[in-house]
């Protein structure tokens, strides 16, 4: 067990200051989270995706189920759409439910790919949930196995940040899994995008420009009431659909006879009026995740070079800040 009163009651301190009708609110959701993680780390709730059969995952983060339904008849690859329960709300959260030792068989034959930075926190950092919140006491018992049980794990978001957007861009990753799946034929490849996760750059990228505040806050200008939710939503469809577009190319240029895509967590835009993906949100909107099943042969459509891509090393704390972790 793990305390920090001093700090909780610090910064209970200080939002009954700043905004006392909703400070009580957040000491109950404080309290909430001593008992979820209690409870969840030592048995999740959710589907692990060791529990389904895949060759190669494709993890698209805080992609929803409805609006991949909605972009579905865009693509020939997407037949149906189907869901699963995610075993978190939140990266670290489904990190820390999904590489456990209970999976550790295998996991031991999975090559990961990740374009998220909670990889390093979680591993490299032993930074466990909850992170985003203060809590008085920690009961939780988590079982995440060492990186080194791994077959072997690219964390790309170090290399390949993009300056300009922020972010390791859907692009760069399709071409890791690209090179990977040539290259090392890999008994289970995991590729973890970051899109359609803040910033919401799709719209940007089509348009050959940096990106707009709108943009790189995305929901938190709809939690302050300064958009209006069909504004930031299309932005985010139009990140989905940028995600989607380099997934079609990895499919035309890796040999597997069964992919997957899901995602970590889902996107709430006001939904039990929670924006983003709240920690411990169990709302089926961040919870509840896509399921598409389908297949990979290698056309030779594309060939990477990876060093043209190679970006300027970014430090953790700014990689988080840049996704919308303050």
């Amino acid at each position: 067990m793990q305390t920090n009163v001093r700090e909780w009651l610090a910064e209970m301190g200080r939002r009954f200051r700043n905004n006392p009708t909703r400070a009580p609110l957040y000491v109950v959701y404080t309290w909430y989270l001593v008992l979820w993680y209690a409870v969840t780390s030592r048995r999740p709730i959710g589907t692990n995706v060791y529990e389904r059969d895949w060759d190669v995952l494709l993890i698209l983060d805080a992609c929803r189920v409805d609006t991949l339904r909605e972009v579905s008849s865009e693509y020939d690859f997407i037949e149906s759409v189907d869901t699963m329960w995610s075993v978190g709300s939140q990266s670290d959260e489904w990190m820390a439910n999904t590489f456990t030792e209970e999976y550790q068989d295998e996991i031991e034959r999975t090559q990961y790919l990740s374009g998220n930075g909670h990889t390093s926190q979680l591993f490299e950092r032993d930074i466990l949930p909850p992170k985003n919140n203060t809590t008085p006491v920690d009961f939780s018992r988590w079982n995440l196995v060492d990186l080194s049980a791994f077959d072997s794990v690219d964390l790309i978001w170090k290399n390949y940040h993009d300056d300009t957007y922020n972010i390791v861009l859907p692009r760069v990753m399709t071409n890791h899994a690209i090179e990977a799946g040539r290259n090392d034929d890999p008994d289970r490849l995991m590729v973890h995008y970051m899109q359609p996760h803040l910033p919401y750059l799709g719209r940007a990228i089509r348009e050959n420009r940096p990106l707009t505040d709108l943009e790189r806050e995305g929901y938190e200008y709809l939690e302050t009431g300064d958009a209006d939710r069909e504004e930031i939503y299309e932005l985010y469809k139009e990140t989905l659909r940028t995600v989607l577009d380099e997934v079609e190319v990895l499919l035309e240029n890796i040999d597997a006879e069964r992919v997957a895509i899901t995602s970590d967590h889902g996107e709430a835009f006001g939904e039990g009026g929670a924006y983003g993906h709240p920690e411990g949100f169990p709302h089926p909107t961040v919870k509840k995740v896509p399921w598409v099943e389908t297949s990979a042969s290698d056309e030779h459509t594309r060939e990477p070079d990876l060093e043209s891509e190679r970006g300027e090393r970014v430090e953790l704390e700014q990689h988080l800040r840049d996704l919308g972790y303050k």
